[in-house]
């Protein structure tokens, strides 16, 4: 797609905050001269530990209750977002992928892997329909 040309459901806007936390994750990166640890390896490995740290506030809770979190564990789980967010977005910077258009690229194959007609309610792989 086009840089000039926002694909449907992305604002001008969004495109810009998603530019400025891209130029302000490289800045805080340079500034510390931890280029050289960033390497695409070392960007997935991390973000699958923060993944991971996610994933631990949710261990051992029932449906309710990770529906209800404590102000402490809503706090970390903002936290840990964020983690997610960074390297996910120090990962796409390295290949020049704008993730929120790979997201909404990735909706548009899921909607025709998936068309909600066959698939509603019915939690079965695009395979087993």
């Amino acid at each position: 797609m086009p840089m000039n040309r926002l694909p449907i459901g992305i604002r001008e806007d969004q495109r810009f905050e998603m530019q400025k936390l891209v130029e302000k994750l490289r800045t805080f990166a340079k500034e510390r001269d931890w280029e050289q640890f960033h390497s695409p390896k070392n960007l997935a490995m991390a973000l699958s530990v923060e993944v991971s740290e996610i994933v631990e506030l949710f261990q051992w809770l029932t449906e309710e209750e990770s529906y209800n979190l404590s102000p402490e564990k809503l706090q970390r789980l903002k936290e840990e977002i964020g983690d997610v967010v960074i390297y996910l977005t120090k990962l796409s910077d390295k290949f020049g992928i704008d993730p929120v258009e790979a997201a909404i690229n990735k909706i548009e194959i899921n909607e025709k892997k998936y068309p909600a007609e066959m698939v509603r309610g019915k939690a079965k792989k695009y395979n087993e329909y």
